[in-house]
C-alpha cells in the first residue's frame, strides 16, 4: 500500500479548531515536509487548490499558496517521491495545464501527476467573475470529461483537435511531450465523479469515514468497482485519512478531544452554507466534509491512538479490496511525518519492504 502526504498548502492544515496548531502556509514549511517524507520512504505528495477560505476566528484556509508553482519548487528539492498538483479546471484551460504539467515533469525527471477538480464552492469563482452558474453542479463532469480528453491527447501525442461542447481545439500543440507516465487522479465521490474516474483516472481519492473505523470507506471501493467493470480499467482507491498519534491511546485521544472542544464554529458555518448550494448531487464528498457532527477535521476518516494502534489500523485499511494507498494528514505535519516514518511505518505489515532513505 502506498503512503502519501496531503501537504498543508493552506493555513492550519485540516483542523478547523482554535486548539489545533495555528500556522500560515509557506514554501519552507512544505519543503521540510517533502524532504522528511522522502527520507522516510513515503511514495507521493499531493497539494490541493483552494481559492477562498472559510473565515471564522481561525481564518481557516484564508491563506493559501498555488499548487503548480508550489509543487514545481518541491520537485526541484526532491529526488524520488511522486509529485501531484491540483488544477482548478474552471480557471486554467486544459492545454495550459498540460504545458505546466510538462514543465514540472521536466523539473522532476518524470515524477509528476495531476489532480483534477471541478470546483464546488461558488465564492471561490464569483470573486473573480468566472463562476459559470449553478448549472455547473450538474454539468461539471461533462466538462471534466472533455478536459481530461484534451490532456490525454496532448500528453500522448502532443496534439489535440477535440471539438467538444466546452473545449474546441484547433490543431492545438504542446511539446515536448512528458518524460514520465502522467497520472490523472480525481476525488469525485458522486456517481458522475466515480464514472469519470473509471474512464480517465489512474487513482480515485475518497474520504475515510469515522474515528478509528479504518475499513468504513470500503463501500466507495465497491461503488468504483461497479464503474470500472464497465470501462475495463484498473483504478484503485487512495483513502484520505488524518493521523493523530502519541505514545499511548489515552494521550492521542486527549489531543483529539481538545481539537473538538476548540472547533471554529464560524468557519464550520461557512462550510455548511456553501455545501448546501449543490442541490443536484446527494453523494458528493462535499456533503461528508460539511456534516456538522464531525466537521472539525472536515469529517475525514481519523485514526487516533498509539503508534502501535495506528499501525494496526492502517494495515486494516490495506486489506480492503481495491485500495492502492492512503493520503495522510497530521495535526503537526513536520513532526507527524517524522514520527510516522520512525514509529508507525516500521510496525505496519503492509510496509515491511519500505526502507527509509537515511
Amino acid at each position: 500500500m502506498e503512503i502519501g502526504v496531503f501537504i498543508p498548502i493552506n493555513n492550519n492544515g485540516w483542523l478547523i479548531s482554535e486548539n489545533a496548531p495555528q500556522y500560515k502556509p509557506s514554501f519552507e514549511l512544505n519543503k521540510q515536509i517533502a524532504i522528511k517524507a522522502e527520507e522516510n520512504g513515503f511514495d507521493f505528495l499531493l497539494s490541493m487548490i483552494k481559492l477562498r477560505g472559510f473565515g471564522g476566528k481561525t481564518e481557516f484556509w484564508d491563506y493559501g499558496l498555488e499548487s503548480f508553482t508550489l509543487m514545481s519548487g518541491l520537485a526541484a528539492v526532491t529526488e524520488r517521491i511522486m509529485i501531484y498538483a491540483t488544477v482548478p479546471t474552471l480557471v486554467i484551460p486544459p492545454a495550459f495545464a498540460a504545458r505546466m504539467g510538462n514543465t514540472i515533469d521536466s523539473i522532476s525527471g518524470g515524477r509528476f501527476g495531476l489532480n483534477l477538480v471541478t470546483g464546488w464552492q461558488p465564492p471561490e469563482y464569483t470573486q473573480m467573475g468566472v463562476w459559470p452558474g449553478d448549472d455547473h453542479f450538474k454539468n461539471r463532469y461533462k466538462m471534466l470529461d472533455e478536459y481530461a480528453h484534451v490532456l490525454r491527447d496532448l500528453w500522448n501525442t502532443g496534439v489535440s483537435d477535440l471539438k467538444g461542447q466546452y473545449y474546441t481545439m484547433d490543431d492545438c500543440r504542446v511539446f515536448p511531450k512528458p518524460e514520465g507516465d502522467m497520472k490523472i487522479i480525481c476525488a469525485g465521490s458522486s456517481d458522475d465523479g466515480l464514472a469519470f474516474s473509471a474512464k480517465w483516472a489512474d487513482y480515485a481519492f475518497c474520504l475515510g469515514k469515522g474515528v478509528n473505523t479504518p475499513q468504513a470507506f470500503g463501500f466507495n471501493n465497491e461503488r468504483l468497482a461497479n464503474f470500472t467493470a464497465q470501462t475495463k480499467r484498473d483504478v484503485q482507491t487512495f483513502v484520505l485519512m488524518m493521523v493523530i498519534a502519541d505514545e499511548t491511546d489515552e494521550k492521542a485521544m486527549a489531543k483529539w478531544k481538545s481539537y473538538n472542544e476548540g472547533v471554529d464554529v464560524g468557519a464550520i458555518s461557512w462550510l455548511i452554507d456553501q455545501s448546501a448550494k449543490d442541490t443536484v448531487n446527494d453523494t458528493t464528498n462535499v456533503r461528508q466534509l460539511a456534516a456538522p457532527e464531525g466537521a472539525v477535521n472536515l469529517n475525514m476518516g481519523t485514526l487516533v491512538g498509539s503508534y502501535e494502534s495506528v499501525a494496526k489500523m492502517l494495515d486494516e485499511v490495506a486489506e480492503v479490496p481495491g485500495t492502492g494507498g492512503v493520503l495522510l494528514t497530521f495535526d503537526h505535519f513536520v513532526e507527524g511525518v517524522e514520527t510516522f516514518g520512525t514509529r508507525i511505518q516500521p510496525l505496519m505489515k503492509c510496509r515491511q519492504n519500505v526502507k527509509a532513505a537515511r
